[in-house]
C-alpha cells in the first residue's frame, strides 16, 4: 500500500466515523451532499483567486484594480440532491464561474440523469417522481423540458450528417406511434433505416416520421439517403409494402430487394384455419430453409400440392414474389437468417415500442396542465424519445454480425467491381 492510498484510507476513516445509518452518508444533510457543497465552493473559490491573480488576504491583491467582493448564495441541483452553494463576486463584476456559470442551476452529470430517464420511457411527471424520490430534488416541467429540448440540436444534426458510400445490407421498416394534436388520437408512421456498414458494424442512418407508411414517402427516403452519399447497397431487406421494392430499385437500381420471410409467412397464415396453421408453416419452412434453390423451388411445388386445393391464394402469392423472396439462396447458410428477414430492424422497432408503452399518445399530459411535451410540436416531442431510444439501444451493438468476413467474400465474388474494401 503505497502512502498516498494509506492517506486517503485515514482520511476516509475520519469522515465515516460515528457512521451508523445510510442516511448519514446519502440523507438531505448527509455526508455525500455536504462534500460536494464544499468541494464545488471550493472550486469556485480557485476559479476567483485565478481571476483576480491572487489569494484571499494576500498583500498583491492591494491596488490590483479588482478585489473579491463577498458572496451571493445559490441553489443548485445535482445527482445527490439540491444544495446551497456560496459564489464569490468580485468588485468589478466581471468574474464567470466555469463550474456553476451564471443562470446555471444544474452541475454537470444531471441533465444526464434526465435524458437518461427520458430515454427510458419515463413521462414529466414520471421523472418529476423519479428524481424527487430518489435525490430530494424538486424540478419544474419546464426545467425538464428545456433539458430534453437540448437534444434536437443533436437530432437535426444526426439526421442530416454524411453517411458512407457503400452498406452492403440496408433494412428498412416503419412502426406506428399515437399522436394527438386537437381532437382524437391520430396514428403517426416514424419510418426507420438500418444499415450493416463493411465492417459488419450495424449503424442506425435515420428516422423521419410521416402521416401515414407508402410507397411514395420510402422513395423520398431513399433520395434523401443518396443525397447524404449513399452510392450502393447490396441488399436491400424489406416487408411486404406495395411499391416498396420498386421504390427501392428506382433510387438504386443494382440493389438486390430481399423481402422478407417472415412478413410473408405471417400474411400466408392469414388464410389458413388454426387447426391447420402449424402443419401449413411447417411446410413453408421446408421452402425457406432448403439448401439450395432448387430445393426450395421443389419444396414449393410440394406445398401447392398439397395445399392449393384448401389455400390457392398462398402458393400464388409466393410465386408472384419468388425472385424476391429468394435472394438471400445466393449467399451461405450462416449468414442468410441475416438476410432473409428484416429482424435486425423488427428488434430494433419492439425495443421503441415497449420503450413507447408507457407514454400513450403524444404529447403526455398525464391529465395535468403545463406537460413539456405539450409545448413542443408533436413530431419534435417523438422525435426526442425515440432519437434518445435509439442512442440507448445502439450501446449494445458491440460485435459485428456473425461470419461476417465470410459474407464480404461472397459479396466481392458475386459484384466484383461494385465492393471496394
Amino acid at each position: 500500500m503505497t502512502s498516498d492510498t494509506a492517506k486517503q484510507d485515514a482520511l476516509l476513516d475520519e469522515l465515516l466515523k460515528g457512521y451508523s445509518d445510510p442516511k448519514d452518508i446519502l440523507g438531505e444533510h448527509g455526508l455525500l451532499k455536504q462534500l460536494t457543497k464544499r468541494l464545488v465552493e471550493r472550486a469556485l473559490e480557485a476559479e476567483m483567486t485565478a481571476h483576480v491573480g491572487y489569494a484571499p488576504h494576500a498583500p498583491e491583491g492591494r491596488g490590483s484594480g479588482n478585489s473579491r467582493n463577498g458572496k451571493h448564495t445559490k441553489t443548485i441541483q445535482t445527482e445527490t440532491g439540491a444544495f446551497e452553494i456560496e459564489v464569490p463576486r468580485d468588485r468589478n463584476g466581471a468574474f464567470e464561474p466555469q463550474l456553476v456559470p451564471k443562470r446555471q442551476r444544474r452541475l454537470e452529470g444531471f441533465d444526464d440523469k434526465v435524458l437518461a430517464l427520458y430515454a427510458r420511457g419515463l413521462s414529466t411527471r414520471d421523472i418529476q417522481g423519479h428524481l424527487e424520490e430518489l435525490y430530494g430534488v424538486e424540478v419544474s416541467p419546464t426545467l425538464i423540458s428545456n433539458v430534453t429540448e437540448s437534444v434536437l440540436e443533436e437530432v437535426k444534426a444526426w439526421q442530416s450528417r454524411p453517411l458512407a458510400s457503400v452498406y452492403p445490407i440496408l433494412y428498412f421498416d416503419a412502426l406506428i406511434v399515437k399522436s394527438r394534436e386537437t381532437g382524437p388520437v391520430k396514428n403517426k408512421a416514424v419510418y426507420l433505416a438500418l444499415g450493416v456498414n463493411l465492417q459488419g458494424e450495424k449503424e442506425r442512418l435515420s428516422l423521419w416520421i410521416a402521416d401515414t407508411e407508402g410507397a411514395k414517402f420510402w422513395l423520398a427516403v431513399f433520395t434523401e439517403l443518396k443525397n447524404r452519399g449513399v452510392q450502393d447497397c447490396f441488399i436491400a431487406c424489406v416487408d411486404g409494402l406495395k411499391g416498396l421494392p420498386e421504390a427501392v430499385e428506382v433510387v438504386f437500381p443494382k440493389t438486390q430487394v430481399q423481402r422478407c420471410i417472415v412478413h410473408k409467412v405471417r400474411h400466408s397464415l392469414q388464410f389458413v384455419t388454426w387447426k391447420e396453421r402449424k402443419a401449413v408453416a411447417k411446410d413453408l419452412r421446408a421452402i425457406y430453409g432448403a439448401a439450395t434453390l432448387t430445393e426450395a423451388e421443389a419444396a414449393l411445388a410440394r406445398f401447392g400440392e398439397t395445399w392449393d386445393a384448401k389455400y390457392p391464394a398462398i402458393s400464388q402469392s409466393w410465386r408472384a414474389d419468388w425472385t424476391r423472396l429468394t435472394v438471400f439462396f445466393d449467399y451461405p447458410p450462416e449468414i442468410r437468417k441475416v438476410l432473409y428477414t428484416t429482424n435486425a430492424i423488427e428488434s430494433l422497432n419492439f425495443s421503441l415500442r415497449k420503450l413507447l408503452k408507457t407514454r400513450g399518445a403524444f404529447p403526455i399530459a398525464n391529465g395535468v396542465s403545463g406537460s413539456a411535451e405539450a409545448a413542443l410540436p408533436n413530431d419534435e416531442a417523438i422525435l426526442k424519445v425515440l432519437y434518445l431510444g435509439l442512442q440507448r439501444i445502439e450501446k449494445k451493438w458491440t460485435m459485428p454480425i456473425q461470419d461476417w468476413k465470410r459474407a464480404l467474400n461472397h459479396f466481392v465474388i458475386l459484384l466484383g467491381d461494385r465492393v471496394t474494401l
